[in-house]
């Protein structure tokens, strides 16, 4: 079988710890990694070297999939892209973009009319210089089969994380995350951003998020959660979402979610008492949101992740 071609493309100013992560989360015996620069000279990195790449430009022409990490300069200026460049990423099969990479896509016009997502902090200023892509700044990662975009750096290994759950499957996905020791899974839709300032000052939920971190097996309403923030339902829904980015009951789900994870993950518990410790009272229930969220059976995803390492 071949290697998979991958194109890790350098713009200037790339960040140099996005530019290492193909080669980490896409193992070699799978993936053909390989990074050039526009002009496949040397190139600066946001780190204070320079970054002198093996091969030049042309293989992104040969690429199964041309990966863009994030660089400086995009947020500030927008980022030229030169005519060739553009025309190689426009004739790639599938391409990714992490971090700031998206306003190099978003330039060669491969998200125009698509939903795609980067950093928070930058969200700004990509609307104004792409207003004709969706920018969706409370994301994780986006998959638009073809096109993949993401956050920041660690919402790049969970894209790269994805891509390989896509190529070859949960188990080897999970191998891979074992090695790095990260998080094997986290949904795209999950919010990027945590604890931002609550508009107005006031008292936060911070403290209402950790009692409901240590009671997730309770059946807890958007009731019980205001109640216990001395806040009223409304008021409290707003400062939630301001904080968090998402809704009081979307972010139960997701933490729900998680711990049920951890349960099949460490622990011999049958799926019936996983349902219950993380809230969810029926195996129906948890089935329902695990699917919902990775797309695997509680079954299944116990014996993705206890597969052979080494395997």
């Amino acid at each position: 079988m071949s290697l998979h071609r991958v194109a890790v493309l350098a713009m200037p100013s790339v960040l140099a710890f996005e530019v290492g992560l193909p080669h980490k989360f896409l193992p070699p015996e799978l993936y053909d990694v390989r990074v050039t620069s526009a002009d496949g000279g040397p190139v600066p990195t946001s780190a204070g070297f320079s970054l002198v790449p093996e091969h030049g430009p042309e293989i992104l022409r040969t690429a199964d999939t041309v990966i863009v990490p994030g660089h400086q300069a995009g947020p500030q200026t927008g980022v030229p892209v030169e005519p060739g460049i553009v025309g190689a990423l426009r004739a790639a099969p599938r391409v990714l973009s992490i971090c700031t990479g998206a306003f190099v896509l978003a330039a060669a016009g491969l998200l125009d009319g698509r939903r795609a997502t980067t950093h928070w902090l930058h969200a700004a200023r990509f609307r104004e210089l792409f207003p004709q892509v969706e920018m969706d700044a409370d994301v994780l990662y986006v998959d638009e089969g073809d096109v993949l975009t993401s956050a920041g750096n660690a919402a790049g290994i969970d894209l790269l994380l994805h891509l390989l759950r896509r190529d070859h499957g949960a188990e080897v996905a999970a191998r891979v995350a074992r090695r790095a020791v990260v998080a094997p899974w986290r949904e795209g839709g999950q919010a990027q951003f945590i604890d931002v300032p609550v508009p107005g000052g006031g008292p936060g939920t911070a403290a209402t998020r950790d009692w409901a971190l240590a009671h997730l097996g309770l059946p807890l309403t958007l009731d019980d959660l205001a109640a216990h923030a001395a806040m009223s339902v409304r008021t409290f829904t707003r400062r939630f979402r301001a904080e968090t980015g998402q809704s009081p009951g979307r972010w139960l789900v997701t933490h729900r979610v998680q711990l049920a994870r951890r349960l099949l993950e460490g622990s011999d518990l049958p799926v019936e008492q996983v349902a219950e410790r993380a809230g969810f009272g029926t195996t129906v229930s948890l089935r329902q949101h695990l699917h919902a969220a990775i797309g695997m059976s509680p079954l299944a995803y116990r014996r993705s992740q206890r597969a052979p390492v080494g395997a």
